[in-house]
């Protein structure tokens, strides 16, 4: 798997997840989970954290750290072909991180690769209560600002869904991807950025 071979199976409509170490398949679900960066919803309980704890955030200054984290679980998609490859697509400036600072510690995070305006977003940890969530948030927030059309989530849960992440059949993800492939959306520039 190279990045340029991940990057066409990206504007295609797939991504990988290794089902065992060395072993990557490509998926392309005929339920597709998307977020319209406009219709995230902020529930209660994160407004509440938001205001309670000192989050600071940063784009880019952690990514290798941050896709480990993410691989720190019971069942993992991500071996080191995976890992290695979104390096390789980081350093080319198509895989990005954000990172959730609390107290000095990372806290949570994420990452995933800018195609046109959409962001496929791959992963995202907490190792602080709402790390995750407020990730997410600060991610939508730069999204808007960037001007992409498209969170691509994969998949849905009932926890993505209180954030109005929804399902799509394949077809209309298909049809909303090539639509928002076609835009030139700005991820911003390595640093820290507002919570």
């Amino acid at each position: 798997m190279t990045p340029d071979f991940l990057l066409q199976a990206y504007r295609r409509g797939f991504f990988p997840m290794a089902v065992k170490p060395g072993h990557i398949e490509w998926f392309s679900p005929s339920s597709r989970g998307i977020l319209f960066p406009n219709e995230f919803h902020i529930p209660h309980g994160l407004r509440r954290c938001l205001k309670a704890q000192k989050w600071r955030a940063t784009v880019d200054t952690a990514f290798p750290e941050v896709i480990l984290a993410c691989s720190k679980r019971e069942e993992t998609w991500i071996d080191d072909i995976i890992f290695h490859t979104y390096c390789h697509l980081f350093s080319s400036g198509h895989a990005h991180s954000l990172e959730i600072w609390l107290d000095s510690e990372l806290a949570g995070g994420l990452y995933g690769v800018a195609v046109g305006g959409v962001f496929f977003g791959e992963s995202m940890f907490h190792k602080r209560s709402n790390g995750s969530k407020v990730a997410l948030k600060v991610l939508v927030d730069l999204l808007k600002a960037g001007g992409f059309l498209l969170l691509d989530t994969q998949w849905t849960t009932p926890h993505l869904e209180q954030f109005g992440i929804r399902a799509v059949p394949r077809a209309v993800y298909l049809s909303l991807l090539k639509n928002a492939l076609n835009v030139s959306a700005q991820f911003p520039q390595k640093g820290e950025i507002p919570v």
